[in-house]
This record gives C-alpha cells, sequence and structure tokens, in this order.
C-alpha cells in the first residue's frame, strides 16, 4: 500500500558525515496524518485519498442573553467543513490535500496514517 503523508518545517539544522562534510538538513514534523475522504472512479471520476494534518478548532455557539445563538469561529473552521469532517468521523484539520492512488480502496475513512 503506497503513503502519503504531510509535514510541516520546523527549521534548520546541520550535521556531518563520517569524511567531515557539513550537510545542511531541513528538520519536519511529519505524521500523523488521517484520512478524510475516500474519491472513488464511480463517483468522482478518480481514485484519491484525501488526507488533513494538524488538529484544528470548530465553531464555539453561544447564547446571548435575548436567547439569540451568537457563532463564534475559531481558527475558521465553517459549517461545511465542520460537516465534511463530521461526516469522515474525524476532528477538524487544518491542511487537507488530495493525493491520487490507484488502490485508494484500500484505505478506511477515519483511518491514521503514520510515518514509519
Amino acid at each position: 500500500m503506497k503513503k502519503a503523508i504531510l509535514a510541516t518545517k520546523i527549521g534548520m539544522t546541520q550535521i556531518f558525515n563520517e569524511d567531515g562534510s557539513l550537510i545542511p538538513v531541513t528538520v519536519l514534523e511529519a505524521g500523523p496524518c488521517v484520512v478524510t475522504q475516500i474519491k472513488t472512479v464511480e463517483n468522482d471520476g478518480y481514485s484519491a485519498v484525501q488526507v488533513g494534518f494538524i488538529d484544528k478548532l470548530g465553531r464555539k455557539v453561544n447564547r446571548n442573553k435575548a436567547g439569540k445563538k451568537q457563532v463564534k469561529f475559531i481558527h475558521g473552521i465553517n459549517k461545511p467543513q465542520e460537516g465534511h469532517f463530521k461526516k469522515a468521523g474525524v476532528e477538524g484539520k487544518k491542511f487537507v490535500r488530495e493525493f491520487r492512488f490507484e488502490n485508494a480502496q484500500e484505505y478506511q475513512t477515519g483511518a491514521e496514517i503514520k510515518a514509519d
């Protein structure tokens, strides 16, 4: 099974190899990623896996003194995104990307993909 993960850049550093040469390297925080949707040829016209990374807070609904709802968006998850993540059974994610795979049906919605 092929894997696709998302990562964020933490910073830069340097390491030395066996002969003492300095090599600049990038430090990444990779995974765990969660499968948020499976796209199939029958439904979507192509085969792909949608993956989310880094939890993101959702909406906060309060009632004011008059009893009216006041919706406060925390970190930008709107109602359509909230419904998409709820359907997948996962928490809201900051980054969501699609990766095309021929065998996307091997994945399960809500499955965790780790960088190992």
